[in-house]
């Protein structure tokens, strides 16, 4: 591999409910003229898709239940974001220390099932994970290939926090056009040895890359990445939960 780019695309304006994401991303390349060609690769933040998908509910229209009220209460947390994550949750995985972590129905493990106020409207209201992101993701790249005739990748992204580690870092919640992993196992490292466990999450590196260059507050919600080397295919998100029966720590 080569010299690897991550080219911030800012400047996009808001988007809102309804608004077409390629148009708004094909408008923002222009800006900064550059085309997509192969071998291109988009990463997407979930809060632009969640905000043209209609995901984002104003806090004043949420009713929080008794179950939220008493997790606030003991938290400090607003109840109505409580309510939230607790309607967009399969089962809650554990509480305390002020932080609710659940498993959403896409089968992700994280704090408050993604329910988000930063980047909305200043925290009047909380903008949800997409319904299926997969799926998100799969329309994009479609929609790329209708307009441009070129197959380009689509990762979206969410900020999540790590077990046993601190600090947040990007991953991926919705994959198409590429395999979210490189295999490298039964392959031989430079000194003769059999690599068994190495199974290289691409997908959330490349998140990851995505969000130091676009950072936190610099309205950049979409990242072109050029130059990796990635394995087309079909893949999804979803191929990067651990199984239960392999998971350790659930």
């Amino acid at each position: 591999m080569g010299e690897l780019r991550a080219l911030p695309l800012r400047g996009m304006g808001e988007i809102r409910r309804g608004d077409s994401l390629v148009e708004a991303i094909l408008a923002a390349l222009r800006r900064r003229k550059l085309r997509l060609r192969p071998g291109d690769i988009l990463v997407v933040t979930h809060k632009v898709v969640s905000k043209a998908e209609g995901r984002v509910v104003p806090l004043k229209t949420v009713s929080p239940s008794a179950r939220a009220v008493r997790w606030a209460r003991g938290s400090g947390h607003d109840p109505r974001v409580a309510e939230l994550a607790l309607r967009e949750s399969r089962r809650v995985v554990r509480r305390g220390h002020g932080v609710l972590i659940t498993e959403t129905r896409h089968g992700f493990t994280c704090a408050n099932s993604g329910v988000d106020l930063s980047n909305v409207d200043g925290g009047r209201s909380a903008a949800l994970l997409p319904r299926n992101s997969d799926r998100s993701a799969a329309r994009l790249h479609r929609a790329l290939k209708r307009r441009l005739g070129i197959s380009i990748p689509v990762l979206i992204t969410d900020t999540f926090g790590r077990a046993w580690r601190l600090g947040l870092t990007e991953a991926t919640i919705g994959l198409a056009g590429m395999k979210p992993f490189r295999d490298y196992r039964g392959r031989r490292d430079p000194y003769g040895y059999r690599l068994h466990a190495s199974l290289e999450a691409v997908a959330d590196e490349l998140a990851a890359l995505a969000g130091l260059a676009c950072g936190k507050l610099d309205r950049a919600p979409v990242c072109l990445i050029r130059g990796f080397r990635y394995q087309p295919g079909r893949g999804r998100a979803r191929d990067l939960l651990r199984p239960r029966e392999h998971d350790l720590f659930r």
